[in-house]
């Protein structure tokens, strides 16, 4: 609810507890266990920016936020907090939504290319170590020297291909290119996808500034993307947002302090963009969330545990709603204590204590004041809704699909001329040198057979007239030798004979 001042009223203790839209993009945490009321707190911000005028983008892990594209329906537990609050002027009353989601199921689809990923948030997605990353930064960088793009994935793959075949070509320029690391990313490749992420790379691109537009009534359009199916692949759905969040922040201009943001964006289950997150790549998350803000974007967290986030990202977000946590462990119990010492503490409770108390849309709520400070945390009540608490049927989510303004926009892809194209063009002429080579190397062996013929006939009958000349030779000389032997043995048995009888005769 908007109040006369354009303040919105977002919970009521003993006073009511507003969000200066002028502190919205001081970013934001929701935080508590599960079933104490973090979607309905998600979802009462998300329709109230809406009616300030602030496009929302909000990511559906259950299906829940869909209803915020309806108005509240018969609720006696609704009518019940409303007594209870004292809400005066309570409509129920739907917020203007367009829905998306990746594989274009239950939304427009959405897509980027491979190059406007980048090698740093792809390695991610492919859970790449560092070698292997550094081999993907040098595809990227060649594909870039040679003008070649990289749109999905067959680009990517192909690209891989090309550069481990022509590998000791750029050895030189670029260094060591190992084709274990190129055989690594190939297979990650086909992994992810058998994932369905083949669906998210490709044209057209996605339009940032799709997502930051206004009804005719002048209310925030509430951008829903379905994350039910997404979050089955965890690294998917975290690298995802963190791009969104990296493409606003280099696509929209300075904006300084704007009296309200110009995008709020609601990344649930927050804990997943963190789990696993190279050194490398939490700064680079450090660094968007603390300078989107003069983008006029304001960022906020939703998970179970603000231990989760680190405490770099943590000491950014200045608007605070904490539900009920669980102290069954030991990290639970330092979960508390941590959550409790973040607020500014109340004289007229414990909060280490009331944290475990709270009950179902119970939170404590703590927002920046106009000058920036922290306000003192209050034990509140969040407001009830104005639309539908749970999911729109698919029926009614196909007719707002179709009645989108962005409808046949994104619903086609386009298969446009890029590295795959081009390669596998290079591919074949090479392919057509080679068998034009082979062909006349095949032809000159041809035509060089019957020289070759002729020589070794003539080859044979030289060889054969020498083998009969040095036959003829030998025989000679065997012949010579044995008739040598012959006579020597005839003589020298003879003389040996003539000699004996003379003696004989003699004596």
């Amino acid at each position: 609810m908007i109040d006369t001042n354009g303040n919105m009223l977002i919970a009521r203790s003993t006073k009511d507890l507003f969000l200066i839209p002028r502190m919205a993009n001081r970013h934001g945490l929701i935080a508590g266990a599960t079933g104490t009321g973090k979607t309905v707190s998600m979802q009462v911000l998300a329709e109230t920016f809406s009616k300030l005028g602030v496009p929302v983008f909000v990511a559906d892990v259950k299906g829940d936020v869909s209803g915020l594209a309806n108005p509240m329906g018969n609720n006696p537990g609704i009518d019940d907090r409303v007594r209870e609050l004292q809400i005066k002027n309570y409509t129920r009353q739907a917020s203007p939504v367009c829905f998306w989601d990746i594989f274009g199921e239950q939304g427009h689809p959405m897509r980027t290319t491979i190059s406007e990923m980048g090698p740093l948030l792809l390695s991610r997605l492919l859970n790449l170590n560092d070698i292997q990353t550094s081999v993907l930064s040098l595809v990227f960088r060649i594909a870039d020297d040679h003008e070649l793009l990289l749109l999905d994935l067959k680009d990517l793959r192909k690209m891989l291909e090309f550069v481990s075949d022509h590998r000791g070509e750029y050895t030189a320029d670029y260094g060591n290119i190992s084709p274990a690391s190129v055989g690594a990313i190939q297979r990650n490749l086909l992994s992810l996808e058998d994932q369905g992420a083949d669906m998210f790379f490709g044209e057209p691109a996605l339009n940032i500034m799709d997502f930051i537009q206004t009804d005719q009534n002048g209310e925030g359009i509430v951008n829903i993307i379905a994350a039910d199916k997404l979050m089955l692949y965890p690294t998917l759905y975290s690298t995802f947002l963190l791009w969104l969040l990296s493409e606003l922040f280099e696509q929209l201009p300075e904006k300084g302090d704007p009296d309200k943001p110009r995008l709020v964006f609601f990344f649930d289950e927050a804990h997943l963009l963190f789990n696993g997150a190279p050194e490398v790549l939490l700064e680079k998350i450090e660094l968007v969330v603390r300078l989107i803000r003069s983008k006029g974007v304001g960022v906020y967290f939703i998970t179970q545990n603000p231990v989760d986030i680190p405490e770099t990202v943590l000491g950014q977000l200045g608007n605070r709603i904490q539900h009920a946590l669980r102290a069954y462990t030991p990290r639970d119990q330092k979960a508390v204590r941590s959550a409790a010492e973040t607020f500014r503490q109340n004289p007229d409770f414990q909060v280490e204590d009331v944290i475990t108390q709270l009950g179902v849309g119970e939170a404590l709520v703590s927002f920046l004041d106009e000058q920036g400070i922290p306000g003192v945390v209050e034990r509140a009540r969040i407001l009830p809704p104005q639309s539908q608490i749970g999911p729109v049927t698919p029926d009614e989510r196909d007719r707002i699909i179709r009645h989108s303004l962005l409808y046949g926009i994104y619903e086609r892809m386009v298969d446009r001329e890029s590295a795959y194209e081009i390669l596998v063009k290079k591919f074949e002429q090479e392919e057509a040198l080679e068998k034009s080579a082979r062909e006349e190397l095949e032809k000159l062996e041809k035509q060089q057979q019957p020289k070759r013929q002729k020589s070794t006939r003539k080859s044979d009958s030289l060889l054969g007239e020498l083998t009969k000349y040095a036959g003829r030779s030998l025989s000679r000389q065997i012949g010579t030798e044995i008739g040598r032997r012959l006579v020597r043995g005839v003589l020298g048995s003879l003389v040996t004979t003539l000699v004996t009888t003379a003696v004989k005769n003699k004596s």
